[in-house]
């Protein structure tokens, strides 16, 4: 590692990391966003950040018949109304997907919701979808003027009922179609009770089916899955990317497992419901995205997301199938300088 990056690293590690971990998880998360994001406002600090957290060698990756400056993204949940994209572009990311995005402005489960597992290298969430609506997003992205790829991962409404989850899904694709370079169908957080549902082959078929019916250009569709299917409803999806021309799956979203983490059992249990992503979650992601890849045979674009904070994490979910990757727990342990890190993993 460069003497300077060593120091960057050392630095949020031991002095900024442990001064923003005093915080609550979720307040201490729109703290230091908010921050950079109102710094990147100021006229000279955009190049100044990208100078100083930046990657210097690039990393051309195409996917999804999309261009991508690097093939290092942020994944959905992170930015969920867009608010940040200056911030994200100044790391050095090739694209971010925001959201999960629902029709309706929404406040979300009850806080406290988002957890460190700080032993584990993991976060615990049970955001619930929270987000000020498409209306909101979709003035972001028409301000953003930035180079990186833009993903829209979408959502339904908490009230609305699965079997008119088509419709909220038709509403954030046609309101958000002319901003997003790709698009998620998000039917994985365990959040959201009774959207795991939609992830049964006859529900999923007909979302699927409905939302490229509203796709006259073609653009990229993809499926994010829960870690938690079997190899039989695996089989099940990857029938429906090919009955429904998906582009893609983005594997994977949080895990309900409570295997791999060091904290004491009853640590964990005392927090509560919700979803583990970080380190504990890496080598399922990986072995969903290798049986994917290989039941496939290499034809299905494929996104590894889980557990990715060093080069060769990257690698391993490169070697398993995926042409892209994506990071959330990653960046809030290692910090703003972690692109640099994860870019290396592609050359």
């Amino acid at each position: 590692m460069h003497p300077v990056t060593e120091f960057r690293v050392v630095l949020y590690k031991h002095l900024i990391r442990p001064l923003v971990f005093r915080l609550d998880a979720e307040k201490a998360h729109h703290l230091t966003l908010g921050l950079m994001g109102l710094a990147v406002r100021v006229p000279g600090v955009f190049a100044l950040l990208c100078r100083l957290w930046k990657t210097p060698q690039t990393a051309p990756t195409t996917c999804l018949g999309l261009n991508f400056k690097n093939g290092v993204g942020v994944a959905a949940g992170l930015d969920k109304n867009g608010a940040y994209l200056r911030v994200f572009e100044a790391m050095g990311f090739g694209f971010v997907e925001v959201g999960t995005v629902t029709p309706r402005a929404q406040a979300g489960n009850p806080k406290p919701r988002l957890f460190r597992l700080k032993a584990s290298e993991a976060l615990l969430n049970r955001m619930g979808f929270n987000n000020n609506g498409m209306e909101a997003l979709a003035n972001n992205l028409q301000r953003y003027t930035g180079s990186m790829r833009i993903g829209i991962n979408m959502g339904k409404n908490k009230d609305t009922p699965n079997e008119e989850a088509l419709n909220d899904y038709l509403l954030v694709f046609k309101r958000l179609y002319a901003l997003g370079d790709y698009f998620v169908v998000n039917v994985s957080s365990p959040n959201t009770p009774g959207l795991r549902a939609l992830q049964e082959k006859e529900p999923l078929s007909k979302l699927l089916s409905g939302l490229q019916l509203a796709n006259p250009q073609r653009k990229p569709l993809l499926l994010k899955i829960a870690p938690d299917l079997s190899n039989e409803q695996l089989l099940d999806i990857l029938e429906l990317a090919q009955t429904c021309n998906l582009a893609g799956v983005v594997a994977t979203n949080t895990t309900l497992s409570r295997a791999h983490l060091v904290e004491a059992a009853e640590v964990v249990e005392a927090l509560g419901a919700g979803g583990i992503s970080g380190e504990p979650l890496r080598a399922r992601s990986t072995e969903v995205l290798e049986f994917l890849h290989q039941q496939s045979r290499g034809t299905l674009p494929l996104v590894g997301v889980g557990g990715i904070s060093e080069a060769h994490h990257v690698r391993e979910k490169l070697q398993a199938g995926a042409q892209l990757v994506q990071v959330y727990s990653g960046l809030v342990y290692q910090g703003p300088t972690l692109v640099r890190e994860l870019v290396k993993g592609f050359s």
